[in-house]
């Protein structure tokens, strides 16, 4: 037979091969030509690439009659004349499939071992035997994804799909982290371990995925990744998804990174880290130790000066139209690279041609970062401003040191330096200490307006448990949650999770020393503006005041100041008819408790269809009074009405 022109498409240069091999293989079972495996040969030659026959045997180390008896298999499920040709060559009992026995009888090289567990047949579930019958007379299946494979359709084998998802590599990623990438495909050349497990560590749970698909992309792969919490977790079925994983990997040229975003890695990632042999990837917010040879690198988000360069990048010339929002925008939002540049690109037009491109740029980073945080705490509505807070001129001005310093820290902390002299407490954190309605969570909303920033209030019935260790990871998760979205966290009664570390008698001691203890870690690095009131600053742990940025004492308002207050409670649409806010002033209360007098009177107003008067908020006084159990002085009210 001439040699057969050289046939450009892969596709079908492959079919025509295959065709070749079962017309060898009808030879050996003694029904094809003398030139079957000269014609093999020849169309092998031809080929613009190897065969995928050829690419397996080579990736799976195969030997001739390995290979020869998965063409077979494969054979009888594609060439009905291969399948007549095994049922004729067993005999009287009619079986149109392939046998172990009629291999070691028919093929070339033969051995026993070829259907050992061990060996790559079965070890990676190339084929399927069914031994019911013995292992000489049992059916040889080939495998289905194998079966496509060697016909040249490539996929995801459908028992992968529903778990994993392919990852494109980033067009661009953070300087910082593209250093990391070149770093591990640094390592993994010089590992003499083969293929390690890449352990990526940190807060930026894309900025790991960004650096697996770089180093997958610069080693020719792609990424696939699976969440910790969808791998299986009986040991047996944990074995087959690493045997079918690795298999896959190998036809298909794929990486994967198993993703553990909760507080613990599961039992199930540690375990597949062990079966695995090949090159795959784990990321985690924590460091993992693993029993198998392992490299580790830290990725956390980019610094703030690194985000507003990305920022820059990702709004190209719109950027120009921002009057120094970025180093905000940077500061006070920790934003992962993917995240800012498919952001930036979003909103390129829609700051270039807005009328107040600051503001939408800075409205676009808030929304980004509530989800998490509204899953796990009330987030409020601030409605009030600087008009509304009545205090002592050196408490507003702390209030306004606190703005300053959550508005200045781009350019303290990174254009001046001091991030560089020390990376602990950095954060921003105040305490507001005083009695109940003195204006501590007002306080609080004023700087969320005037921040233009969401505030949490955190809820400590959801984060104090009982349970050891418990209460460490809750406060974790809404820290973590908090350094992302920018927001404020409002921890009210601050006492009573942040309270004096006792002399340990029991464990119980012991481990509330350790919450105390975790808080003020914790206090230290976070990045965000904290706020913690209490009415009683004295039970507070010392260690924990000395490391708060701000205290500010909000005292029981004098006559002077709960006139203003009076003054300032009512809304501008109330209608009001002959209030004497001297003489309210009189009544020694606090703020707090003159809002619930006014709203009383308000509605008893509403109800009688008349202004709101003095005897309307006597009588709102009066059940004030009833509700606290202890009546005013009548000096007090005495000529209201």
């Amino acid at each position: 037979m001439n040699a057969p022109e050289p046939v450009l498409d892969w596709t079908e240069a492959n079919q025509r091969l295959l065709v070749a091999e079962f017309a060898r293989l009808r030879g050996l079972l003694g029904d094809g030509g003398p030139d079957a495996a000269a014609d093999v040969e020849a169309l092998r030659a031809a080929m613009p690439a190897p065969a995928a026959i050829d690419t397996l045997a080579g990736l799976f180390r195969l030997s001739a009659f390995e290979r020869d008896l998965l063409l077979l298999a494969a054979g009888v499920e594609m060439d009905a004349e291969l399948a007549r040709c095994c049922g004729e060559a067993q005999g009287t009992v009619r079986r149109d499939y392939a046998t172990f026995g009629l291999a070691l009888a028919a093929l070339a090289d033969p051995h026993w071992s070829a259907l050992t567990p061990v060996r790559p047949l079965r070890r990676w579930r190339l084929i399927e035997l069914d031994d019911r019958a013995g292992i000489a007379n049992a059916r040889l299946r080939i495998d289905e994804r194998v079966l496509h494979y060697l016909a040249g359709a490539s996929y995801l084998d459908n028992r992968l799909e529903p778990l994993v998802r392919l990852y494109a590599a980033p067009v661009a990623i953070a300087e910082t982290h593209r250093q990391v990438s070149t770093a591990v495909l640094a390592a993994l050349r010089d590992s003499p371990n083969g293929d390690p497990v890449v352990i990526l560590s940190g807060d930026d749970a894309d900025g790991q995925a960004d650096v697996a698909a770089r180093v997958a992309a610069e080693a020719g792969l792609q990424i696939c990744v699976v969440r910790a919490e969808d791998l299986p977790q009986t040991p047996s079925e944990l074995d087959a998804f690493a045997v079918l994983w690795q298999r896959e990997a190998a036809l298909s040229g794929l990486v994967l990174l198993v993703e553990s975003r909760g507080t613990d890695v599961p039992e199930s990632v540690t375990r597949l880290a062990e079966r695995m042999g090949c090159l795959f990837f784990i990321a985690s917010r924590e460091h993992l130790t693993v029993t198998r040879a392992a490299l580790g690198f830290r990725i956390d988000k980019p610094d703030a000066q690194e985000q507003k360069q990305l920022w820059e990048r990702a709004l190209g010339p719109a950027a120009d139209r921002l009057n120094g929002s970025l180093n905000e925008v940077a500061t006070q939002f920790r934003l992962s690279a993917r995240t800012i540049l498919s952001k930036g690109a979003e909103l390129r037009s829609a700051v270039l041609c807005g009328t107040e491109p600051d503001r939408v740029l800075w409205a676009a980073c808030r929304s980004l970062g509530r989800n998490k945080l509204d899953e796990l705490a009330p987030r409020i509505a601030p409605a009030a401003a600087w008009d509304d807070l009545i205090l002592p001129d050196a408490q507003k001005s702390l209030l306004r040191q606190i703005a300053a310093h959550v508005r200045q820290r781009l350019k303290v902390y990174e254009e001046w330096g001091f991030a560089g002299k020390c990376a602990r407490g950095l954060g921003i954190s105040a305490l507001f200490a005083g009695e109940s309605g003195t204006g501590k969570t007002m306080a609080a909303e004023v700087l969320a307006n005037e921040l233009h920033l969401d505030l949490y209030r955190i809820d400590l019935a959801s984060v104090v448990s009982k349970y050891i260790g418990e209460t460490e990871k809750n406060l974790k998760r809404v820290f973590d949650a908090a350094e992302e979205s920018g927001a404020i966290l409002l921890f009210d009664e601050a006492d009573a999770l942040f309270g004096k570390r006792s002399e340990v008698k029991d464990s119980h001691d012991r481990y509330a020393n350790i919450e105390v203890s975790y808080l003020l870690q914790r206090m230290d690095a976070y990045s965000g503006l904290a706020i913690l009131t209490t009415n009683n600053k004295a039970a507070l742990d010392s260690a924990f005041q000395r490391r708060l940025r701000f205290i500010v004492h909000f005292p029981f308002p004098d006559q002077a100041e709960r006139e203003g207050i009076w003054r300032t409670v009512f809304p501008a649409g109330t209608p009001r008819n002959g209030i004497d806010y001297a003489k309210l002033a009189r009544l020694n209360v606090a703020g707090g408790t003159i809002r619930n007098i006014a709203l009383s009177a308000a509605f008893l107003a509403a109800q009688s269809g008349t202004p709101v008067g003095m005897a309307h908020l006597l009588h709102g006084t009066r059940l004030e009074a009833v509700k606290r159990d202890r009546p005013y002085v009548d000096a007090e009210t005495r000529g209201w009405v």
